[in-house]
């Protein structure tokens, strides 16, 4: 089976770890451009799938040039649409807008091959977040109530979603290493969890 995972830099993180999970079993890939990602994680490009409307443009692009080699599309979109202007408080993405992005992500999704698998985005440190030199805030609220709106759109169009949110909540509380990502070890166990679904789905 393969598997092609978009998602934000939370994903690009544990990649490594979830494609040595998946070895022998499963074929990984993903938005490619690393080395341009990897150049700023707060600035989505290269293979950081970034806000929600930065992932309809890609699928919709992908679709004008045949689709994706895939079984299975792992997605993920969130924590750059609830990035906060601090002086405007104007989200990047608003809820309205991302509610509208993710119904035209499935639409476009089920012009393709591979079968889609929403992944819930993670939990920000905002008492560290905030605090920062950056030009963009986030709120956890903002965050849950963005899961809230995925959750429902994909129940209603029976498209699976996997709780990377409250998996990683649940691990403790040194979890970050900045303000929004993750220390290694935490990186490993989303990994083993995604692939651990991922083995469950293959077996159906």
């Amino acid at each position: 089976m393969k598997v092609y995972i978009i998602g934000d830099s939370i994903s690009i993180q544990y990649g490594p770890f979830l494609n040595m999970c998946l070895d022998g079993c499963m074929e990984y890939s993903r938005k490619e451009g690393e080395e341009e990602a990897l150049l700023n994680l707060d600035h989505p490009q290269g293979t950081n799938g970034g806000d929600s409307s930065m992932v309809l443009s890609f699928l919709r692009a992908k679709v004008e040039s045949g689709g994706i080699d895939a079984d299975l599309l792992l997605i993920n979109s969130g924590l750059h649409d609830i990035k906060t202007d601090p002086e405007t408080s104007k989200k990047q993405v608003s809820s309205d807008a991302y509610a509208k992005n993710l119904h035209a992500i499935v639409n476009t999704v089920e012009r393709m091959k591979p079968a889609l698998c929403w992944i819930k985005s993670t939990p920000c440190d905002e008492a560290v977040h905030n605090i920062l030199d950056l030009k963009f805030h986030r709120f956890s609220a903002d965050c849950d109530t963005y899961n809230h709106i995925a959750d429902k759109i994909m129940r209603e169009a029976n498209v699976p979603s996997l709780d990377l949110h409250s998996f990683t909540k649940n691990l403790g509380s040194d979890l970050y290493c900045d303000h929004v990502h993750f220390h290694e070890h935490i990186r490993e166990k989303q990994a083993s969890f995604i692939a651990g679904w991922l083995m469950g789905y293959k077996e159906k």
